[in-house]
């Protein structure tokens, strides 16, 4: 069986375009702005790994995998031996063959889908049950050329979950893991109706700042002020948003405003937030074993986080009953803090608030209360024409016996040659009240 090997890209991702700076006199969202200097951050092109071949003297790949075996058998205690010396020796070749790099993808990488993971502007990598690949990011949701079959799939699938400890088989049909930073989703039938399915979400070389990130946004300015103003005025916000619509980036970049003399807790079911601060504490979830012993949910481990003095508690994608546990240490003196979950809009949170608490057996009218006291902001983000970016900010409307949101600003999108715009909503004074209130001014 011949090793699958995908065509390069065919032409580099397209760069981000910057958006003149705001005429002056253009609208500004009703706060101070701040703008400390903020250093830029690129991103270096891997190049793409050639084909695996054969070595100086007919040596074939198959060869060097059997030496690699061998030498992981035969180490001491389980060690794990160097794998790119063992291989370039192997191969008598230098480390930097291109050989090498490739081999290396196949025995303990994402192998055939390597070129893609490290494609920068690739966000996600797919392949279906019929084996073809996909990527989306930058340029979309697009078919790249070439095809995995059934056994490569099946193999390379259950490899990376087996490095992430996680079991893969028959029996266990389905697993997620991160491996390498990035999240690991595989799907085996018959569940999945046809071949092996795999998700990859890759995350960002670097993280965006907030100005590098608002750069391509619409009215970027103006979301940027109101993003300064919740940092600044340590406001407690969730970000909601549909799957790939850019929660965490954004969630990412916010933080990353965070004085540096601040402690950031970030409590996440998969490790994604990556904020630039010199002051970050992860904790991630672990499954069950095979036993079904070893769970750590994400409940407990917000309630621990809230004995590692967090200056800001993060919750990544709120899904389930811990919310309850999260509503509460917004109501004890925990300010600042930020979440993630998935809603349709902003509206539909209180909703959404109220089905996962229920989880956790908390009335409605419990959850309103409770939300309504330490929810300061939700934040809705969504993907269009014009990217991922913020389409509405919604306050706590504080005339309402519930919890209910009112609208502070709103992305309306037009026709192509209007462009759309943000339009300030009723929620505007109640969320200067708010921030002043949660500031002390």
């Amino acid at each position: 069986m011949r090793p699958f090997v995908p065509a390069a890209p065919a032409r580099p991702p397209r760069g981000r375009r910057r958006r003149p700076a705001p005429p002056e006199g253009s609208r500004r969202f009703p706060w101070p702005r701040t703008d400390p200097a903020e250093p830029e951050r690129t991103q270096v092109a891997a190049p793409p790994l050639a084909a695996p071949a054969a070595g100086p003297g007919g040596l074939d790949a198959a060869v060097v995998r059997r030496r690699v075996a061998e030498a992981r058998a035969s180490a001491a205690d389980g060690a794990e031996p160097p794998l790119v010396p063992l291989i370039a020796e192997a191969l008598d070749a230098p480390i930097d063959d291109p050989r090498v790099a490739a081999l290396v993808d196949e025995l303990d990488g994402f192998g055939p889908l390597a070129p893609w993971v490290r494609t920068p502007g690739v966000t996600d990598v797919l392949v279906d049950g019929a084996g073809a690949v996909w990527t989306d990011g930058d340029e979309g949701l697009v078919r790249r050329p070439g095809r995995l079959d059934p056994e490569t799939a099946r193999a390379l699938a259950v490899r990376l979950l087996h490095r992430a400890g996680r079991r893969l088989d028959a029996a266990v049909p389905l697993a997620d893991a991160r491996v390498g930073g990035v999240r690991v989703h595989a799907v085996l039938p018959p569940v999945s109706g046809g071949g092996t399915l795999l998700s990859l979400r890759i995350p960002a070389a670097t993280t965006p700042s907030l100005t590098a990130l608002a750069d391509g946004w619409p009215d970027g300015a103006l979301w940027a002020d109101a993003l300064e103003a919740l940092v600044r005025d340590r406001a407690t916000v969730l970000v909601s948003g549909a799957t790939g619509a850019g929660k965490t980036t954004l969630l990412s970049a916010a933080l990353g405003r965070v004085p540096g003399d601040e402690r950031i807790v970030v409590v996440e079911d998969t490790a994604e937030a990556a904020p630039d601060h010199p002051h970050v504490v992860a904790l991630q979830c672990r499954a069950a074993n095979a036993e079904g012993a070893g769970e750590v949910g994400l409940a407990e481990l917000v309630r621990h986080a809230l004995r590692m003095r967090p200056d800001r508690l993060v919750v990544g994608e709120c899904r389930g009953a811990e919310v309850a546990d999260v509503l509460t240490a917004l109501n004890t003196g925990h300010q600042g803090a930020w979440g993630t979950l998935h809603a349709n809009a902003a509206a539909e949170v209180p909703a959404r608030l109220t089905a996962m608490a229920s989880l956790a057996s908390w009335r409605p009218e419990t959850v309103a209360a409770q939300a309504r006291a330490g929810v300061d902001a939700v934040l809705h983000v969504a993907r269009d024409g014009h990217g991922r970016h913020p389409v509405e900010l919604a306050v706590p409307d504080p005339r309402a016996d519930g919890f209910a949101l009112l609208p502070a600003l709103t992305w309306r999108p037009g026709t192509e040659a209007a462009g759309g715009r943000t339009v300030e909503g009723p929620g505007v004074p109640a969320f200067a009240a708010r921030l002043a209130g949660r500031s002390g001014r």
